[in-house]
Formats: C-alpha cells, sequence, structure tokens
C-alpha cells in the first residue's frame, strides 16, 4: 500500500529538483552568455532566419507579442539585433541580427530544452505520452494549465546586464 504523505512529499521534491536544475541553467547562462533564456531563444530564431518580423517571432516560439516586443527591446538596447520598418506596410518591423548578435549565438548558447528534447526523443513513445499526461495533470493540480507558456526552460529575470553580454563576447 502506498504511503500517500511520502509520495506527495516525493512528487513535491522531484518538482522542487526540475525548477532548481532550470534556475541553475538559467544563472549560468546569463554569466556565460550574457543573456536569458528567452533572449538567446528570440536571437537564436531571428539569426537561424536572417530577419523576422515581431508577430512572426512570436508565433515561431510560442511566446506572447508583448513578451517579444519587451525582449527585443533589450537586445536592440545591447545591440544585438537591430529593428528597421517594413517599406509596404509601416506598422510591421523586421528584426534582424547584428554582426554581435550572430556572433554570440555562433558561440552556441545552450538552451536547457534543446539537451532534454533530445533525451526525451530517445524514450518510447507510450513513455513520452505517459510524461505528457502526468504533467498536464499536475499542471491541472495546481491550476495552472490556462497559464501562457513557451517550450522554454528558463527561470528568473528576462533581461541580463549590458557588462555580462559585453564579457560573453569578448571576455579577453
Amino acid at each position: 500500500m502506498l504511503n500517500k504523505s511520502n509520495l506527495s512529499d516525493d512528487i513535491l521534491i522531484a518538482l522542487r529538483r526540475v525548477i532548481r536544475a532550470i534556475d541553475q541553467h538559467s544563472k549560468k547562462l546569463v554569466q556565460s552568455h550574457g543573456l536569458t533564456g528567452p533572449q538567446a531563444l528570440i536571437l537564436s530564431e531571428i539569426v537561424k532566419n536572417g530577419s523576422l518580423t515581431g508577430s512572426t517571432l512570436a508565433k515561431n516560439i510560442s511566446l506572447s507579442q508583448a513578451t517579444v516586443t519587451d525582449i527585443v527591446k533589450r537586445l536592440e538596447h545591447k545591440q544585438l539585433l537591430t529593428k528597421s520598418r517594413d517599406n509596404v506596410d509601416k506598422r510591421k518591423f523586421h528584426l534582424t541580427p547584428t554582426e554581435q548578435g550572430r556572433q554570440i549565438i555562433r558561440m552556441t548558447v545552450p538552451l536547457l530544452q534543446k539537451s532534454f528534447e533530445k533525451k526525451l526523443s530517445e524514450l518510447k513513445d507510450w513513455e513520452q505520452t505517459q510524461l505528457l499526461s502526468s504533467l498536464q495533470k499536475i499542471a491541472e493540480m495546481m491550476n495552472a494549465e490556462h497559464l501562457d507558456a513557451a517550450p522554454l526552460l528558463t527561470s528568473g529575470a528576462m533581461t541580463a546586464s549590458p557588462e555580462a553580454v559585453k564579457e560573453a563576447i569578448d571576455p579577453s
């Protein structure tokens, strides 16, 4: 017979470990590359595509337009991307990486979800489905099933200091 008290504790401990792993990775990413996870994701997507509109970018990475706009402002301030108005539709802006932005992404910014995706793909289909179902149930139990969330394993602030970016690009 299962001891429900211990089972509950074991589940909460496992969840806390996941949260701590995400926190630690996020801190390392800021320290090593001067970017937060969302900033790295957005910059990577822009570098991969060469140029994107804000709405296309938001759709591609499953973040809200408001969140993308805020992060883009920070990346533009760090001179990692430029924003230019569309010649035809003046309401649209095109986001293009700067050479500095391309350089930081070439340094292979390590996103936690990439290693997670690799390990997940090694599981059998039924194991993947079971994990998804369990996590969806946990989200529901925490009244979080309707929260907007991107497929990004990150935590903390969505900003990194200009000094951290400079150090990541030119550590000399």
